[in-house]
């Protein structure tokens, strides 16, 4: 079943990659399988269903019996289990999410399929954003891999464990692109890009549902949160959202749109409104533009109560109004409100609800029922047996450690401190997150846990010769200072050769509802750094973080830093394993740190305006903030590696390109290092005049090569027509002839190597 081998699309990812990709039978196999087949039963069966068991189909709950963290992520409206049950018994539940495994499952489907008159099966749902029982790297962190196929493999096993326990159907990927850190959401998601976002949005589809939808190994995807979810205003999570069409297709639509063509055949409504229409009343977002102009065959559910908080948006005066709006504009399940079941019937007895559009959503629902084999085997995911024996198996461990490591990426590392010696030397662990089994697995995860997680001292200790060499201290709380800490802290600092200051945020300071206005490090934390670095010690920052932060002080100043993000079950091993050089780092990132937290928004693709000031210089009347440049402190794309990467001869196939044709571009990557490395080398453009200001930079295609020391590979990029695409004046795709920059570069802000072409009529 899973294969942890690395496999040759894991070898070449980019443009050539994402082609690839885009291009592969796996990719034909999942949109034969986005096509939604009802049969004849389903149609039978909608027929001899009252009004109301057709609501309670499209009628969702959390369940009364959760699982683990469950009830605190998402509260169920009742914990009484055998109500549940008899909700269950008298049709009024298409399922439930979030519920404890196997043994609750095998009870209710029992309910449903022997004790209810149409003996229609549940559907069983769950929060499994990254990881089951085996928790991976939070998908902001694993996005830094710039490995789509890793991605994959961890989505894989991730419904190899869930669907062992009797979950159907999965609410992810989040596909909502995020280029205001202040967002806490933005930790689920695939950062700044939007091919970036995309190609891993498809990967993970690909991962949850596999090439069968009957398999007890795979579950339904759910893309989310439909539409521009990471495009609230001032990063204040459930915020407004207001943007152009233009932007909206250009940008953030693209990451849903390759989940959707992944073959995904379920989305979810975001909390958000858009341009003053809330995403679950949007009739052009969830009809228009999903069914009819994407051609989308699944259904959509909405998230958690977003149909009733229409009437705190001033969108509805109801929950029957509501429940309306929502069902018009194409919301076919409702999740946790109770409002479809309430009201649903009488909408339709009323005449307000056409009978015939309401059977359409009932088989939607349905036929996914179907497509998942449960109308031919009620339990077939559900097995206490299987949950059980399925649960953290080394090999799942094993990818989780590698996708641990690949996400870690190397910020700084002045005069090579970086690797340390595994003997010899005598380091301090310092900090909150130094010791202990806390603050691991990363925020949402409902069934997993740090008890079962390996702690950063436990993962360095096991890599060095002596583990007497090892001295940890606390020195401060996440955000509280402990008495005498900074003072414990010195003296570990003093007698120690080099300093690990294991820094940042809690799990429970990134994800849904935790925006921060102030994207830095807690002032307890902080002191600590300037205290400890004070002893002039060598001093090692390994960040704890689930967005870009703005650094500062000793923290910025430090000889290396790695950003290592929330790593799940693995963190000490992955974490250990770049320390000690067992692993050279191969992580970029996928959101750029700023200078300061009131750059936000800051991403790299942003536009030049009519008075851009990119010179180091800071010149009055431009555009920038007081006192620093339009830039970041570390840029999108950036991350270093334990080699000495160089780029050089620059190559371009023609001075032109024609739109019916290709150009080719390439560069010279050498390793001049004493160690192996692995870089991610990438590919922009800049188009410089068009009907519509175009970004800076754009991303369009990247490639992670593996170097040798001493060695060289010219890497090598094929840029076509459809490359160069943009939404135009009528906010139609367009292309026009004109001059194009492209680079060859290791982050969106450097330099690499650079030439221009023309694109001719």
């Amino acid at each position: 079943m899973l294969d942890t081998r690395i496999s040759r699309r894991a070898a070449l990812m980019g443009a050539g990659a994402a082609a690839a990709w885009l291009a592969s039978p796996a990719r034909a196999l999942l949109q034969a399988a986005g096509r939604m087949e009802v049969p004849g039963f389903v149609n039978d069966l909608v027929g001899r269903m009252t009004l109301e068991e057709k609501a309670g189909q499209l009628s969702l709950m959390a369940s009364a019996w959760g699982g683990g963290a469950a009830a605190a992520l998402n509260p169920p409206s009742d914990s009484n289990f055998p109500k549940q049950l008899e909700e269950t018994r008298q049709g009024q539940l298409t399922g439930v999410f979030n519920g404890n495994g196997a043994r609750m499952a095998r009870i209710m489907q029992t309910a449903a399929v022997k004790e209810s008159r149409l003996k229609i099966p549940l559907i069983f749902a769950a929060d499994i954003i990254h990881g089951h029982r085996t928790i991976f790297p939070v998908p902001l962190a694993e996005v830094s891999s710039f490995e789509p196929e890793l991605a994959r493999r961890t989505a894989e096993v991730a419904a190899f464990e869930a669907a062992g326990a009797g979950i159907d159907w999965n609410f992810a990927p989040m596909c909502d692109v995020a280029r205001d850190q202040r967002w806490g959401r933005g930790v689920e998601g695939g950062g700044e890009d939007p091919l970036l976002g995309s190609l891993f949005a498809a990967a993970r589809v690909h991962g949850f549902q596999g090439s069968d939808f009957k398999s007890n190994e795979h579950f339904l995807a759910c893309v989310k949160h439909f539409a521009a979810y990471g495009a609230a205003e001032a990063g204040l999570d459930y915020n407004t959202v207001d943007i152009s069409e233009r932007t909206l297709r250009e940008v953030y639509l693209r990451p849903y749109k390759a989940g959707f063509d992944a073959g995904a055949l379920s989305a979810m409504a975001s909390f958000n409104e858009i341009s003053g229409i809330p995403a679950t009343g949007n009739h052009w977002l969830l009809t228009d533009l999903l069914r009819g102009e994407w051609g989308f065959q699944g259904f959509v559910v909405s998230d958690y109560t977003g149909d009733e908080e229409m009437i705190k948006h001033g969108y509805a005066k109801d929950g029957r109004d509501a429940a309306r709006i929502a069902f018009l504009a194409g919301v076919d399940m409702s999740m946790q409100s109770g409002l479809y079941r309430m009201y649903l019937p009488d909408l339709v007895r009323s005449g307000e609800v056409p009978e015939a559009t309401l059977n359409t959503s009932v088989r939607r629902v349905l036929a996914a029922k179907h497509m998942l084999g449960l109308f031919e085997d009620p339990f077939r995911r559900i097995d206490e047996k299987r949950e059980k024996s399925r649960s953290m198996l080394p090999r799942s461990r094993a990818v989780a450690r590698e996708s641990g490591r690949k996400s870690i990426v190397l910020l700084k590392n002045e005069g090579d401190l970086l690797p340390l010696p595994r003997s010899g030397k005598k380091i301090a662990l310092i900090g909150p997150f130094a010791s202990g089994q806390h603050d691991l697995v990363g925020p949402w995860v409902v069934y997993g846990s740090d008890a079962n997680a390996v702690s950063l001292e436990t993962g360095v200790r096991a890599a060095v010769a002596d583990k007497n060499s090892i001295i940890a201290v606390e020195g401060s709380k996440v955000e509280q200072a402990i008495p005498g800490g900074i003072d414990q802290a010195v003296a570990a600092a003093q007698a120690a050769d080099i300093v690990v200051l294991a820094i940042g945020e809690s799990q429970g300071m990134s994800g849904e509802a935790q925006s921060r206005a102030d994207i830095v490090l807690p002032k307890p934390q902080q002191d600590l750094a300037e205290a400890v670095a004070k002893t002039g010690k060598p001093i090692v920052v390994v960040l704890k973080h689930g967005r870009a932060l703005a650094l500062e002080g000793a923290v910025k100043d430090a000889p290396a830093i790695l950003a290592t993000w929330f790593l799940g079950t693995e963190t000490g091993n992955s974490i250990a394993d770049v320390l000690f050089g067992a692993y050279s780092p191969s992580g970029r990132l996928p959101a750029s740190f700023p200078h300061l937290s009131g750059q936000q928004p800051y991403f790299y693709a942003h536009k030049t305006t009519g008075r851009p000031n990119p010179d180091p210089k800071l010149d009055d009347y431009k555009a920038r903030f007081r006192g620093i440049t339009n830039t970041a402190l570390y840029p999108f794309g950036h991350g270093l590696t334990y080699g000495k990467i160089a780029y050089s001869d620059f190559a371009i196939s023609g001075p032109s390109l024609p739109m019916t044709g290709e150009i080719s571009v390439s560069a010279r990557v050498t390793n001049s290092g004493k160690r192996a490395a692995e870089e991610v080398v990438q590919l922009y453009i800049h188009d410089r005049v068009g009907s519509v200001t175009r970004p800076v930079r754009e991303l369009k295609a990247f490639r992670k090569v593996k170097l040798e020391p001493g060695q060289s590979e010219v890497v090598r990029f094929t840029l076509k027509r459809d490359d160069l695409l943009f939404y135009g004046v009528a906010n139609t795709p367009t292309v026009e002839p004109g001059t194009f920059d492209v680079w060859i570069a290791p982050s969106a802000e450097a330099e690499g190597v650079h030439g221009t072409f023309e694109l001719t009529a």
